[in-house]
C-alpha cells in the first residue's frame, strides 16, 4: 500500500527528532531580508535603491519558456495557457505553474486573457484543494526573475499546521519532498479535472 502524505511526514518528524532540517539556499539570496547578529535573528540592514535589474526573457529574447524546454512536463493545455509542475519536487506536495503559450508579460494580457486567468485561477484552487491529502492552495504571481507570464499554485500538506500561511513557499525549500507517486498521481487527477472543461491532457 503506497504510503499517504501523512505517514511521509510522520516518518520525516521522527527521523528528524530533536534534530533540525538543514536549512535551504534561500537563506544565501540577497532579497532574503533576515540575519543572525549577537545571537538573535534580525532583519538585514536596508540597501539604497538601485537600477533594476533586467529579467530573463525580456522582449522575448532567450526566454526559457518560449521554447520547447519551457513546454516540458506539461500535463494541461489548450490554446493560450499550459498547467506544469516544476521540473524538480519540493518540500509541498504540488507546486504548479500557469503560463502563457505566447511570450506576453502579466500586464500584456487583453480583457479577454485577464478573465481566462481568474476562471483558471479559481478552478485550479478548487482541483488543487480537491486533493485528499492538500489542505490549501497558495495563488502567487510575483515575475521578477521572468518576463514570462507565470502564476504560482501552492499546495499545502493537510495537517502539517507549521506550513500554514506565507511561509508556506520558505517550507517548500526546506521540507524533502514527499512520496514519488502521490505526487504523479496528483498531476494526474489535476489534469484530469481541468479537461473537463477543455483543453488536452498530457500526462
Amino acid at each position: 500500500m503506497a504510503e499517504s502524505a501523512a505517514d511521509f511526514y510522520a516518518r520525516v518528524v521522527a527521523q528528524v527528532g530533536e534534530g533540525r532540517l538543514p536549512a535551504p539556499p534561500v537563506t544565501e539570496w540577497p532579497t532574503f531580508p533576515w540575519e543572525v547578529e549577537d545571537g538573535a535573528i534580525v532583519a538585514k540592514r536596508l540597501a539604497p535603491p538601485g537600477p533594476e535589474e533586467s529579467r530573463r526573457g525580456t522582449g522575448g529574447v532567450d526566454c526559457g519558456l518560449c521554447d520547447e524546454r519551457g513546454a516540458v512536463g506539461t500535463i494541461w493545455r489548450d490554446d493560450v495557457w499550459r498547467v506544469k509542475p516544476l521540473p524538480t519536487r519540493h518540500g509541498l506536495p504540488l507546486t504548479l505553474m500557469l503560463e502563457t503559450h505566447e511570450h506576453l508579460d502579466f500586464t500584456d494580457l487583453d480583457e479577454h486573457q485577464a478573465a481566462q486567468v481568474g476562471v483558471l485561477t479559481v478552478r485550479l484552487a478548487r482541483i488543487v484543494e480537491s486533493l485528499p491529502n492538500i489542505a490549501r492552495c497558495h495563488v502567487g504571481r510575483w515575475g521578477e526573475g521572468t518576463e514570462h507570464c507565470h502564476v504560482w499554485f501552492f499546495g499545502r500538506t493537510e495537517g502539517l499546521l507549521q506550513t500554514r500561511g506565507s511561509f508556506a513557499i520558505e517550507w517548500d525549500e526546506i521540507l524533502p519532498p514527499g512520496p514519488e507517486d502521490l505526487w504523479r498521481a496528483d498531476l494526474a487527477e489535476v489534469a484530469r479535472k481541468l479537461v473537463t472543461h477543455g483543453g488536452e491532457v498530457l500526462v
